[in-house]
């Protein structure tokens, strides 16, 4: 997940605090789980009346999540706009090849919603309220939200990195209020976080993944292409020091939406995918239930806030 800096201050982008594996550096915060920020809407003050409750449990888990934080926020002292969900896009809807020709025909890789995602979170309420804090306000509005230091919650990844969060400030009343357990709240998403970096590693590094990649770069090839891999077809259209025009990345995105479905390469990453994700929930079983069991038993109070709108 890319990094973002404190400057970034929405519960979306302001999450985990990484500290290193051996060495015990930190890293900068993460990014939260799997959704991009989008602009914050709401008037910034008082709890407003009840929304929509949407038939999404996902959406409707993060919208309750954002009123609580949003209504413990104002009761310290500030004003906090509700970031709405978003869902993936770009790298995160296709992590093994582009099989949307519509998709690609639009946005090629997605640098374009990259772009405008870029330019919403300059325009995002919260992030303009933060920049127009005293200077000495400011890191009170940081420990408001994110809490003080990050201590009092902590899980260890698969690979072995551990990760903490504080257990104050409002993100966690918030998901506190939403889950309960909040510790195992914390572990489950952070373990199953990490479980899908490793799910992609695992597809793009199967032998069977890598035999369907082969005719998919002949096709490219008889396109113009020469590009061994999805992988490096997208890293040369997107690299951030040599910006393609879009017309160049759409066709280019084109002709491997075109090759993935021409053969079996979407195919063969879906199955494994598929069987990946399973294999790794075998593996991690207490995490993966955790976080099924506390979405389910959140879900009746999710939706309850979302129908109050506080």
């Amino acid at each position: 997940m890319p990094r973002r800096t404190l400057l970034l201050l929405t519960a979306a982008l302001l999450a985990a605090t990484l500290t290193g594996c051996a060495d015990g550096t930190s890293a900068a915060p993460a990014t939260a789980r799997g959704t991009a920020p989008a602009p914050g809407t709401g008037t910034g003050t008082g709890t407003g009346t009840g929304r929509h409750v949407s038939d999404d449990p996902e959406q409707t888990l993060h919208l309750a999540e954002q009123l609580l934080i949003k209504k413990c926020m104002e009761k310290r002292g500030y004003e906090y706009w509700v970031e709405e969900y978003r869902a993936a896009d770009g790298a995160s809807r296709f992590p093994y090849v582009v099989d949307d020709p519509a998709w690609a025909a639009r946005h090629g890789y997605g640098t374009d919603l990259y772009r405008e995602r870029q330019q919403e979170a300059l325009r995002d309420p919260n992030q303009r309220y933060y920049r127009s804090m005293p200077a000495d306000r400011a890191p009170e509005l940081v420990s408001a939200l994110n809490g003080a230091e990050p201590k009092g919650l902590s899980a260890r990844l698969p690979n072995g990195i551990q990760v903490t969060h504080s257990d104050q400030g409002c993100v966690a009343e918030a998901e506190r209020t939403l889950y309960k357990d909040l510790p195992a709240w914390f572990r489950a998403t952070r373990v199953t976080d990490s479980l899908g970096g490793m799910r992609v590693g695992m597809v793009l590094t199967d032998k069977r993944y890598r035999t369907a990649a082969k005719p998919w770069a002949r096709c490219m090839k008889a396109k113009g292409y020469t590009y061994p891999s999805p992988a490096e077809a997208r890293a040369a259209a997107t690299r951030p020091d040599k910006e393609w025009p879009h017309a160049r990345e759409v066709r280019l995105a084109s002709a491997e939406a075109a090759c993935a479905k021409s053969g079996d390469l979407a195919s063969v990453a879906k199955a494994l995918d598929t069987e990946y994700r399973a294999e790794l929930r075998r593996r991690h079983p207490g995490a993966t239930n955790d976080l099924d069991r506390l979405k389910r038993e959140a879900l009746p109070r999710a939706r309850a806030i979302v129908a109050r709108g506080d």
